[in-house]
């Protein structure tokens, strides 16, 4: 068994010296990660956007469902200056996502967002996160970004069930999935998928609660594209995840196409899939063509994965991985 390699965090300091000529232009380079880590597909709008006499570091947006984001950063634990900040610059812009980073979370500040996210509507999110810097032995410097408050979902819907009136890009991703499964039942193929919904992705059953198929569009850095996918997510995510990687090199043989193997470390889901470029934006033609590609690839990962899951299911079962 190989030795293993020493796991040091880095003061943040010694990677930003400077809080506002430093970390702030960073993390606004670094947007699509601290996305990633929440789930959000963020797209930076502007930096040191002005509230009156403040200042906002970062002003962003969701482009899955087209909120304002608004990110306030800190080097620093916590404090009420910035929370009071926060608040202010929430207000001045309307922001629907209300991101906090800072290098660690104080107790009463963790409780507050926590508070927020229980007594706001389900339009609005607050989110704590620690920005962390490691090394193992003498590697390069990695950034870690760990969500450490976030809101319930399911809470708020049960809570307050808001609708808001749908954007022309909802109203189009909302016809493209409808299409994508009435096509794919016209093959007896999803059968028990519903109608469309008006977000960027959708997910198809794969008879196994926690692992589904998905077709998707999204951002890759600023560029667009269509993805088809396994989907594994729950608490196994990353054991499943593994028993399937322990085969990769069939399937990728049985599939033809090499796939994108993320295992999320520390994320809810882990992914495998294809992709290419595209964008909801397209032509009525171009859509057409992308649907015919989603639909040969979403038919393509349920014959190739269908038994691989099951085998996976064995391997994990037998106590084997």
């Amino acid at each position: 068994m190989k030795g293993f390699g020493e796991l040091k965090r880095v003061p943040l300091r010694e990677i930003w010296s400077h809080e506002a000529n430093d970390f702030t232009p960073w993390l606004a380079s670094n947007i699509e990660a601290l996305g990633t880590a929440l789930d959000l597909d963020l797209e930076l709008t502007s930096r040191e956007a002005s509230v009156g006499d403040f200042s906002l570091d970062l002003l962003a947006k969701d482009l899955d469902s087209s909120k304002t984001v608004i990110i306030e950063n800190q080097l620093s634990q916590t404090d009420h200056d910035h929370l009071g900040k926060l608040l202010t610059y929430a207000a001045g812009f309307d922001a629907s996502i209300v991101i906090w980073v800072s290098k660690e979370v104080r107790e009463e500040h963790r409780q507050a967002l926590e508070w927020l996210n229980q007594r706001t509507d389900i339009n609005t999110q607050f989110f704590a996160i620690v920005v962390e810097v490691l090394t193992i032995d003498d590697s390069n410097p990695a950034f870690s970004f760990k969500p450490v408050v976030f809101p319930n979902e399911w809470q708020k819907s049960e809570r307050q069930k808001v609708t808001t009136p749908p954007s022309l890009r909802d109203l189009k991703c909302q016809s493209y999935f409808q299409g994508l499964v009435h096509a794919l039942r016209q093959r007896q193929v999803f059968a028990s998928a519903q109608a469309g919904g008006s977000r960027y992705r959708y997910y198809f059953p794969s008879g196994i609660s926690y692992i589904k198929y998905r077709a998707a569009f999204h951002k890759v850095g600023k560029t667009p594209q269509v993805s088809a996918c396994v989907y594994m997510e729950g608490d196994t995510h990353e054991i499943f995840f593994d028993a399937l990687e322990t085969r990769k090199a069939e399937i990728k043989l049985k599939f033809g196409l090499e796939l994108d193997w993320d295992r999320k470390d520390g994320r809810k889901h882990s992914t495998i899939s294809v992709c290419r470029d595209g964008d909801i934006e397209f032509s009525d033609s171009e859509l057409a063509e992308i649907r015919e590609w989603h639909i040969e690839n979403l038919l393509k990962l349920k014959e190739v994965f269908t038994p691989e899951i099951e085998r996976a299911l064995e391997t994990i079962d037998n106590g084997e991985l």
